[in-house]
C-alpha cells in the first residue's frame, strides 16, 4: 500500500464545518425516550419541558409563627401593642404549611409576645401583605417552561423536575458509538503479556477506553469493538459490522496516518467519502474524516491517530463536538488563565498546537512548565494542569511571554500546588502522594530542568522551591556555591532530602563487563547523558575531569535525557549500554547498579516562603518517620539528615 501524504490539510476548525455540513445533511436524529428522574441525570432534554403544577401548590408559611390578615395589624406598635387571639385572629402555623383562609402574612415567632396561657398573642410591629410567605406559584406555575431542550440534566435540574411533577421527563436517545481499535500489534490488556511487551512483540489496547469514558461523559453509548488486525477486508468487515448493529458514529483508531500499513482513509473512501484527511494540528495531524455507507445506512467516521495524545486531540477536536451538536447543546468551554511560561516553547509554522503544562502560582502570578510533547505520552494527559493553543502562525512561544491557557483542573487545586523546579528525583513523587493525604487541597508539581535549570527558575521567581545537587569541584561541598553564584539578592534556605547513591546503570548480567568511568570510553559502549545543566551532568564531568578523560571519547555524550528514570529506560530499551543515575531508579527497572558514591540531594527554598503553609506542610511530610521509612525501602539512599536545615543563605 502507498503512503499517504498531507498536502491539503485544513485547519481543525475548517475540517469541522466540512464534516458537520455533510453530517447535517444526512439529516439524522437522535429521537426522543423519556426515563424516570433516578436515571435522568446528565441526560440531555430533548424538548421544551413544561411544570406539570405550580410549585409551591399553595400559599404557604415562610417561617414558624402565627398567620394573620396583614391588615388587621396595621395599628401596632412599640407604644400601642397589638393582642390577636389565637384561632380568631391569628393562627399558630409551621414553616410549609397552608396558610388559614383568609390570612396574608406570618409574625414570626420571635416577635410575638405569648399571653393567657397561649390564649392571646402580642406583637409591636405591623406585617405587611404576604409578610414571610411563599406565595402560590412563587418557584414556578404551572405550564411554565422550566427547562429548555439541551439542557444537560444535573442536581439542580432534577430537583427542578420533581417539583414540577415531572417524573418521567424527555430526553435525547444518547448516541451510539462504535470504537473500533485497530493494529496487528496490539493486545486487549486482559491478554497483555509483560515478556511480549518488554520484547516490542505487542503493545497494549488503551485508548478504547479512554474513548468510551470520553463518550459516555458526552451524553453517548460507547461499544467497543474486538481488535481488528491491519487488513483492509478485515476493517471493512468491522466498519460495516458497527453501522449494521445500529452505530450512530463509528470511530476508527489507529490506521489513519501516512504508513504503509495505514488503511483507515482507502477503507472510508471504499465505503464511502473521505472528507478529511490532514488536520493542521499538532498532536492530531493524520486525522481522517469523512461517511461511510452499509445498507442504505450513511453514518460520520472518524479515523483517529494510534498514539494516545494525538487521539485526544482527535476526540476533543471532532467527536464530542459531533455529540454536543446532535444534544443541542454546546460543548463545555475550559476556563482560561493568563501564564507565563518559565522556558521557550517551540512550535512547527502552519501547525496548531495543544501544549499540556503543568502550573504553579508563585507570588499571584501564574507560572507553565512544559510536560513532554510526545504524541505517546499519556501520562501528560493525566498530569497536565492546563493546555496553551499555539496557533498556526507562531512559531512558538518565549519563555516570559504571558499567554492564555485552559485549564483542566480546578483554580483551587491549581492554588493549591507547590511547583518544584529542577532536579528529578523519584522521592518527589512520594512527597506528593504523601502531601496530597496529609493535606488535602495541598500537592506538589514538579518539573525537571536539572539543578542549575531550578535555580535560575528560583532566581526569576517562577518556583517555589528547586531540587539540586550541584557539586563543587574544588571544595567537593553540595550547592552552596552554585546558589551563591546564581541566586544573589534572594536569601535562600538549603534543606536536605535525602543522601542518594549515584552509579552506572547497566543490563542485567552486565553484559558489557562496564565497571568504571574509563570503560564508558571504550568504543563498543554507547552511553546515555542527562542533560546539561543537571547535578549528575557536573558529577559525570567531575569525575571524567579527575582522571583526566575527554568527553569526546564517550559515544552518546550528546545523547541527553531529563529524568532518572528515563536514563534507566533508555538503558533497559537497549537504545544504550550505560547511564549514570541514582540506584532507586536502577532497581525500579531491574537494572544492575555499580555505586561510584554517594551525594547530597537538596531542596532550595527561598526564605520568604519558609512560613507558607504549603511549605510548612511538606517539611511536615519529609520529615515524618512514615515519609523516611517509604524512601529506604526504595533502596540507594539515606535519611540520617532528611527535613534539616543545612545552611541558611543571607542573599549576599
Amino acid at each position: 500500500m502507498a503512503r499517504h501524504t498531507y498536502l491539503t490539510m485544513k485547519t481543525p476548525e475548517e475540517a469541522r464545518e466540512l464534516w458537520f455540513s455533510r453530517v447535517d445533511e444526512l439529516g439524522m436524529e437522535l429521537g426522543e425516550e423519556t426515563v424516570p428522574l433516578s436515571a435522568a441525570l446528565h441526560r440531555v432534554i430533548s424538548r421544551p419541558v413544561e411544570a406539570l403544577r405550580s410549585s409551591p401548590a399553595f400559599h404557604g408559611a415562610a417561617m414558624d409563627g402565627v398567620a394573620v390578615k396583614a391588615e388587621d395589624t396595621f395599628t401596632a406598635s412599640p407604644r400601642r401593642p397589638l393582642r390577636l387571639e389565637i384561632g380568631k385572629d391569628a393562627f399558630w402555623i409551621n414553616t410549609g404549611h397552608p396558610l388559614p383562609a383568609g390570612c396574608n402574612a406570618v409574625v414570626m415567632v420571635e416577635h410575638l409576645n405569648v399571653e393567657d396561657n397561649g390564649r392571646y398573642v402580642v406583637t409591636e410591629k405591623a406585617a405587611f401583605p404576604w409578610q414571610h410567605v411563599r406565595k402560590l406559584g412563587e418557584d414556578m406555575v404551572a405550564t411554565e417552561i422550566i427547562l429548555a431542550p439541551g439542557v444537560v440534566i444535573g442536581p439542580y435540574e432534577l430537583g427542578a423536575l420533581a417539583a414540577a411533577g415531572v417524573v418521567r421527563p424527555p430526553v435525547f436517545r444518547k448516541p451510539e458509538v462504535a470504537v473500533i481499535p485497530s493494529g496487528s500489534e496490539i493486545v486487549a490488556l486482559s491478554e497483555a503479556r509483560e515478556e511480549d511487551l518488554r520484547a516490542g512483540r505487542a503493545l497494549p489496547e488503551f485508548n478504547s477506553l479512554i474513548f468510551s469514558a470520553m463518550i459516555e461523559e458526552a451524553g453517548g453509548n460507547a461499544r467497543v469493538c474486538p481488535i481488528v488486525p491491519d487488513d483492509m477486508d478485515r476493517i471493512r468487515e468491522a466498519i460495516a459490522s458497527a453501522v449494521e448493529d445500529g452505530a450512530d458514529l463509528v470511530i476508527m483508531n489507529a490506521g489513519s496516518s501516512a504508513g504503509s500499513h495505514d488503511y483507515t482513509a482507502d477503507v472510508i473512501a471504499g465505503m464511502g467519502d473521505v472528507l478529511v484527511h490532514g488536520v493542521a494540528v499538532m498532536p492530531g495531524k493524520p486525522t481522517a474524516l469523512g461517511i461511510v455507507e452499509v445498507g442504505g445506512r450513511r453514518v460520520p467516521i472518524v479515523g483517529t491517530p494510534g498514539y494516545p495524545v494525538s487521539a485526544i486531540v482527535a476526540m476533543e477536536e471532532f467527536v464530542l463536538p459531533l455529540l454536543a451538536r446532535w444534544q443541542k447543546h454546546g460543548v463545555k468551554r475550559r476556563e482560561t488563565v493568563t501564564v507565563t511560561p518559565c522556558n521557550p516553547i517551540p512550535s512547527r509554522p502552519g501547525m496548531e498546537e495543544r501544549v499540556r503544562v503543568k502550573l504553579g502560582v508563585v507570588d499571584g502570578a501564574c507560572y507553565a512548565v512544559t510536560l513532554p510533547r510526545g504524541a505517546g505520552t499519556v501520562t501528560s494527559l493525566s498530569r497536565a494542569d492546563a493546555v496553551i493553543p499555539i496557533e498556526r502562525d507562531r512559531e512558538g512561544l518565549d519563555a516570559g511571554q504571558p499567554v492564555q491557557a485552559e485549564l483542566l483542573r480546578s483554580r483551587e487545586e491549581i492554588e493549591g500546588a507547590l511547583l518544584a523546579v529542577g532536579s528529578h528525583d523519584n522521592t518527589l513523587d512520594l512527597i506528593d502522594s504523601m502531601l496530597r493525604r496529609t493535606h488535602p487541597g495541598f500537592r506538589l508539581t514538579s518539573a525537571h530542568v536539572g539543578s542549575l535549570g531550578g535555580l535560575l527558575a528560583l532566581r526569576r521567581g517562577q518556583c517555589h522551591l528547586a531540587g539540586s545537587h550541584l557539586l563543587d569541584e574544588e571544595t567537593g561541598v553540595y550547592n552552596r556555591k552554585a546558589i551563591q553564584e546564581n541566586m544573589k539578592g534572594m536569601p535562600a534556605v538549603l534543606v536536605q532530602l535525602v543522601d542518594r547513591e549515584q552509579g552506572i546503570m547497566v543490563l542485567p548480567g552486565n553484559p558489557k563487563n562496564i565497571t568504571t568511568f574509563e570503560d564508558l570510553c571504550r568504543e563498543d559502549v554507547q552511553f546515555i547523558n542527562r542533560q546539561r545543566g543537571s547535578g549528575t551532568r557536573v558529577l559525570l564531568d567531575y569525575e571524567l575531569k579527575k582522571r583526566g578523560l575527554s568527553p569526546a571519547r564517550i559515544q552518546g555524550y550528546r545523547d541527553e535525557e531529563y529524568t532518572h528514570m528515563n536514563v534507566a529506560a533508555a538503558v533497559l530499551s537497549g537504545r544504550a549500554d550505560a547511564g549514570l543515575g541514582v540506584r532507586s531508579a536502577a532497581a525500579a527497572l531491574g537494572l544492575e547498579f555499580i555505586s561510584v558514591g554517594v551525594e547530597e540531594y537538596d531542596l532550595v527554598i527561598p526564605e520568604r516562603y519558609m512560613q507558607d503553609a504549603r511549605i510548612q506542610a511538606l517539611l511536615e511530610v519529609i520529615r515524618s518517620e512514615e515519609f523516611k521509612e517509604n524512601v529506604r525501602a526504595m533502596g540507594g539512599y539515606g535519611t540520617d539528615r532528611t527535613g534539616e536545615i543545612l545552611w541558611t543563605y543571607d542573599g549576599k
